[in-house]
């Protein structure tokens, strides 16, 4: 376990420090303090590294999305807000996830990164309908496809910038509230935040 731990640590230090192309296999087990070989030990390849980082970091950004359910919010705009900005600090303060979530996506990982987005979608979709703030004949669908389209600004906002364009952010935000929007219940649309 120790050494597993030392090389994921690694391997967080080298992206975060200097990006996806520079965590090599070997450039981690030297970081780790470990001979290459050993390194197959615990891992096939690069991507098994990658994917136990993501693996880490899903679970974590799970938890911090726990805290919405207790939240109160009077609208998809508060909704909205209460999703993306918990993740934004995440990211901000991981920049290693960033490498991986955004910058160097690998097709390994496609499975992982859907996963995450179809659970948050699935739960953010139940608690709209379940709080009142979307109509109940709203497709699971929607949330998918807002989820997604946010997430994919998630994507251009950290590649113009390491710490995430708050501008990006900001428009982002105004897209995927007047999409949700759309499928607001009447009392809830234009409540004031």
């Amino acid at each position: 376990m120790a050494r597993v731990k030392a090389i994921l640590d690694a391997a967080e230090e080298i992206l975060a420090e200097s990006g996806y192309e520079a965590a090599t296999l070997k450039a981690i087990a030297e970081r780790a303090g470990i001979p290459t070989p050993s390194v197959y030990h615990y891992f096939n390849d690069r991507y098994q590294v990658d994917a136990a980082i993501v693996r880490h970091h899903s679970d974590a950004l799970l938890g911090v999305l726990d805290g919405i359910d207790g939240e109160e919010f009077r609208s998809i705009s508060d909704v909205v807000r209460l999703v993306f900005d918990p993740i934004v600090a995440y990211f901000r303060a991981h920049p290693s996830c960033v490498q991986l979530w955004f910058s160097g996506r690998h097709a390994a990982l496609s499975d992982q990164f859907q996963e995450f987005d179809d659970q948050v979608a699935e739960r953010l979709w139940r608690l709209g309908i379940g709080r009142g703030l979307l109509r109940v004949d709203t497709p699971p669908l929607v949330m998918k496809l807002a989820f997604e389209a946010g997430g994919r600004l998630f994507d251009v906002a950290f590649q113009k910038d390491r710490n995430g364009d708050q501008t990006t952010m900001t428009e982002a935000k105004r897209m995927v509230t007047a999409y949700l929007e759309t499928y607001a219940e009447k009392s809830t649309a234009h409540r004031a935040d």
